[in-house]
């Protein structure tokens, strides 16, 4: 998985679980792209320290899935909705199997 892809998503699992200061610093350079320098500038703090934060955020993260799984469990019901959706016949249960993967 791309590294972005992945921040992003162990992200939406478990970004409430950081705290406030972090989830502003990760959201700045995962979602908004910005570069190092600039939420360095942003926040008042060196540039060493927001990678420093972004590394400690990513292994905090990292961590949490380790124990909780959730995004691993999350890929696996995905999959079996799709092939719910892919092999139905009939029409009600393929518009609610479209319904859940809309939703998820």
């Amino acid at each position: 998985m791309e590294k972005i892809v992945e921040q992003g998503l162990l992200y939406d699992f478990y970004g409430e679980l950081l705290n406030e200061h972090q989830r502003q610093i990760y959201e700045d350079v995962v979602f908004h792209d910005m570069s190092l320098s600039e939420i360095a500038q942003e926040q008042g703090i060196s540039r060493q320290g927001v990678h420093d934060l972004i590394r400690r955020c990513d292994r905090a993260l990292a961590a949490y899935e380790g124990k909780l799984h959730l995004l691993e469990k999350f890929g696996r019901v995905k999959e079996k909705v799709e092939e719910i959706e892919r092999i139905s016949t009939e029409d009600t249960v393929k518009a609610l199997a479209a319904q859940i993967l809309e939703e998820m």
